[in-house]
């Protein structure tokens, strides 16, 4: 799959530092983004060791005999281990973790996964849609019919996470499914909740729409969620599907 694709970060206008990371392979096959938790230091390292590991894994296996999926699986399964292995050897941050989504694109398919509420969009001919379900509590109760989507804006509990790395039933809440139809002009939204949290997805929508290229979205996006409040760091990889060469 030929695409474009532009990277953006930033800490955002309340904390001084960045949790979030983020990975675009240079030849385009996979794209990483993880935003950390469990205090400065354990966020950081957390969403560090996601990524670097899932990149790491992926690079050493990209073509062995394995199916993608199983790829995807045991890349994030490797890297929760070696999370849960640096909560034991630094037990100051025992309850470090991170979020991760995860785009592939390998052997002519387009995978996806995700763990906790990091998000991945897809922008369809002036169309957003979410392709990933948040791994929170409230997200859950709302999937429920226990509470209402516009509640659940302003709930307390919105951010408790009910799966990420950085835990021993990680497996239980991973999701890896296939992008099916991707067209030249589609674009792939990964991005940490500091985007969504501040900036809704008319707005999102909006931004996508108008910008004149990639560079200048993700600029718009991460101004309009300093705009919003700047409450947390702020991530965004978009990613751009290319027509492809004439054979």
């Amino acid at each position: 799959m030929k695409c474009q694709s532009v990277g953006l970060t930033d800490p955002g206008l309340v904390r001084p530092y960045n949790q979030d990371n983020h990975y675009i392979d240079p030849e385009g096959r996979f794209f990483i983004l993880a935003d950390g938790m469990g205090g400065h230091a354990g966020g950081e390292e957390a969403s560090k060791i996601a990524t670097e590991v899932v990149k790491d894994y992926f690079e050493s296996h990209w073509d062995a005999p394995i199916n993608s999926y199983d790829l995807m699986e045991k890349a994030i399964y490797q890297a929760n281990e070696q999370i849960l292995e640096q909560q034991v050897l630094h037990p100051e941050r025992g309850d470090m973790g991170t979020t991760l989504v995860v785009v592939m694109f390998r052997q002519g398919e387009t995978w996806h996964a995700h763990v906790g509420d990091s998000r991945l969009y897809l922008w369809h001919q002036g169309q957003l849609q979410q392709l990933t379900l948040d791994h929170t509590w409230i997200a859950q109760a709302v999937r429920a019919g226990e509470i209402s989507a516009e509640d659940a804006k302003y709930h307390p509990w919105r951010h408790v996470l009910s799966q990420c790395l950085g835990r021993r039933d990680l497996l239980e809440g991973l999701d890896i499914q296939k992008i099916e139809g991707l067209q030249p002009g589609d674009i792939l939204l990964l991005c940490s909740d500091g985007l969504t949290e501040e900036v809704p997805d008319e707005l999102i929508n909006k931004s996508l729409q108008e910008a004149k290229d990639l560079q200048e979205a993700a600029q718009v996006l991460i101004q309009s969620a300093k705009d919003g409040g700047g409450s947390d760091n702020i991530t965004v990889v978009l990613i751009q599907i290319q027509k492809e060469d004439p054979q």
